[in-house]
């Protein structure tokens, strides 16, 4: 039986300001109608002698996670929980030590979440032939044959016998020029797999101190709902390596399987645009977007109307709170715009004005010195935690629905046109008993605005007093 084990951890930066801290790019449907990560799971059950996804993501995405499953009627995915990222190699160790533990040691067909595949058939067929492979106790890495001197991707050397003969990082143009007409480099597309047993076997060779650090956190797992938690503090003490430093770049036992599949790993916006069908200007528009004289663009307007004039080659993004404009030769650099605006702990870095919990969501419609209006919606039978906040007060006036609202002592219920407050300090819950979504309007007021201001009392998602 083959194991999907996705890879669901990434911030994908490069993709902003589409893509967020709090919502990154494998949750959103860049593509198609669905997800990145949404694709990746259908693409995996899809696989002959398959078993449920196993998804490793940041513990912050847990609940985007379970509802992109739940939409895809997936109820029996195993959802690992990373305090703290610490790249491919502990995720990998993780999923091979679980599975060595709970089955008789299956082959794990490691998959980025975040990875753009057209073609399904030739996807399968490679992946039938890395079991092959695999079963014979290789460790097994698929490449894409390059079709043109790539320099944002990682390249895999390898023998007239497809034995992998050393990995290299993202080149300059003149070398993978060089790569390019050797013919004997591929693209390295991430995916890889291999017997449990085999990639710890090699793991213990090549990077002891990561296998001895995962060993402790599958000694202390602990399940919270429908998930399973890692401990912390074992794991922040992981080094953090990537299957291809710790182990690839090492082990004698790598052989590598031609993907050819139309893939893309979407790490930029120019390589979205080269992965997607263009319009007969070599361009792809979406949404609210009048063009005149533009070609080999990637345009995208999420909220409003997008006037593009006399443009080539270039990238626009329009969102509700920022946009992006950037020549299509530097988006691999979009990047450095994400770690600036951290460095000056801009709000843009980390989410979009629209933020989604896993009672609903809610989005900022203005803010300003002492006060923040938001719009929010909470799903049918879903429930704020019952909490308070020690610098500011809130006043919400419900548009649709019904609401039992918990102020301190008191229990009552609010209905559209009504309105109720929330003094500072005071405890407080809403619940949603009627049969549809509720919407309502909050207005913060208060010398401090900031998300961490709660203290949660009781929540039926789990979630502690420092996660949102």
């Amino acid at each position: 039986m083959i194991i999907p084990v996705i890879l669901a951890g990434g911030s994908g930066t490069r993709l902003w300001p589409l893509s967020r801290s709090a919502y990154p790019k494998q949750f959103l449907s860049l593509v198609s109608d669905q997800t990145l990560f949404q694709e990746t799971v259908l693409r995996a059950q899809s696989i002959p002698d398959s078993a449920p996804p196993f998804v490793i993501c940041h513990q912050e995405h847990r609940f985007l996670v379970a509802e992109q499953l739940k939409q895809l009627g997936i109820k029996n995915a195993i959802i690992i929980l990373e305090p703290v990222s610490k790249n491919t190699a502990p995720a990998a160790a993780i999923a091979a030590l679980y599975y060595l533990h709970h089955s008789d040691n299956p082959e794990l067909l490691i998959l980025p979440a975040d990875h753009v595949i057209q073609d399904n058939h030739s996807f399968i067929n490679a992946v039938n032939q890395g079991k092959v492979k695999a079963c014979a106790d290789w460790i097994v890495t698929f490449g894409v044959k390059p079709l043109h001197p790539e320099i944002g991707y990682g390249y895999i050397k390898v023998t007239n016998e497809f034995k992998v003969e050393k990995f290299v990082e993202k080149p300059d143009l003149k070398t993978a020029e060089m790569y390019l007409a050797s013919q004997q480099y591929y693209w390295n597309s991430g995916i890889f797999m291999f017997r449990a047993s085999c990639f710890i076997r090699e793991l213990e060779k090549y990077a002891p101190d990561i296998l001895k650090n995962c060993q402790q956190v599958m000694s202390a797992i602990t399940n919270d709902l429908d998930f399973v938690r890692l401990d912390k503090k074992i794991m922040e003490t992981c080094p953090s390596n990537s299957i291809d430093y710790a182990v690839m770049e090492h082990t004698r036992h790598a052989v590598l399987v031609p993907l050819d599949a139309e893939w893309s790993d979407a790490g930029s916006w120019a390589s979205l645009w080269e992965a997607q069908q263009t319009d007969p200007n070599a361009s792809i528009v979406q949404g609210d977007i009048i063009t005149e004289n533009v070609n080999h663009c990637y345009l995208r307007a999420e909220s409003r109307l997008l006037a593009v004039l006399g443009v080539s080659d270039h990238i626009v993004i329009e969102t509700p709170d920022a946009v992006l404009v950037a020549h299509k030769n530097y988006s691999q650099l979009v990047k450095n715009i994400v770690d600036r605006l951290k460095q000056q702990h801009r709000i843009e870095a980390e989410s979009q004005l629209k933020v989604y919990r896993p009672w609903g969501s809610y989005e900022i419609i203005d803010r300003g010195d002492c006060f923040q209006v938001k719009r929010i919606t909470v799903n049918k039978g879903a429930s704020l935690s019952l909490q308070s906040h020690q610098h500011r007060s809130e006043h919400w006036i419900l548009l649709h629905g019904i609401a039992e609202i918990t102020r301190g002592e008191e229990k009552f219920l609010v209905t559209a046109n009504q309105s109720t407050y929330i003094p500072q300090g005071v405890k407080h819950r809403l619940v949603n008993i009627g049969d549809a979504s509720l919407e309502m309007i909050e207005v913060q007021t208060g010398n401090y605005l900031g998300e961490d201001d709660i203290v949660r009392f009781e929540d039926i998602y789990g979630r502690t007093f420092d996660e949102m």
